[in-house]
């Protein structure tokens, strides 16, 4: 997967396909990020780099509810690229 914003904006639109709200926000996030299930909000920390920003949500996809059939045809194939990359790269 290459890292560049394209990529960046393609999982974006993955999590908000799935109803989820995108925020950058400046904090102090241990890992990162913050979840708000409740209310379906990903809280990214603004000071990452493009590649933490990818990283860092593909990270978490294992972890939100989405709904696969939910998204478009081009979502789809990069959801299940991301899903069948292995937890140590």
């Amino acid at each position: 997967m290459k890292i560049n914003q394209p990529t960046l904006n393609k999982i974006e639109a993955i999590l908000e396909e799935a109803g989820y709200v995108i925020r950058y926000e400046r904090g102090n996030f241990q890992s990162g990020y913050c979840i708000l299930q409740q209310r379906k909000v990903v809280v990214l920390n603004k000071f990452l780099t493009l590649e933490g920003r990818i990283n860092t949500l593909a990270d978490l996809m294992p972890q939100l509810e989405i709904t696969f059939d939910a998204l478009t045809h081009e979502s789809q194939k990069l959801y299940e690229e991301l899903m069948a990359k292995p937890a140590n790269e």
